[in-house]
């Protein structure tokens, strides 16, 4: 196996990974609504999200790596806010 199947096959384990805890997540998230919607709270926590970004950012080793991870749980949380607006839709 050369350099680059080597690469693929741990990025493809990584992806494996990652989806096992993306589902963890958004089961999480149907919990989160379900508080939201029992105590009519909003769906948008700006401070939380802030707090989430500056929190986990800081747990990067590499700096360089920094503002695509903060873009990266940008996404999560915005993809995590449409399917909370999904689950409310269906009620």
């Amino acid at each position: 196996m050369n350099k680059l199947e080597k690469a693929r096959e741990n990025i493809n384990r990584i992806d494996r990974e990652i989806a096992k805890l993306f589902e963890e997540r958004m089961r999480e998230v149907e919990d989160v609504i379900s508080y939201k919607v029992e105590n009519n709270l909003e769906i948008l926590d700006s401070g939380r999200e802030k707090e989430v970004i500056e929190r986990n950012s800081k747990l990067l080793k590499n700096e360089k790596l920094k503002e695509y991870y903060v873009d990266f749980l940008e996404n999560m949380m915005r993809i995590s806010k449409e399917y909370q607006k999904d689950i409310l839709l269906k009620k």
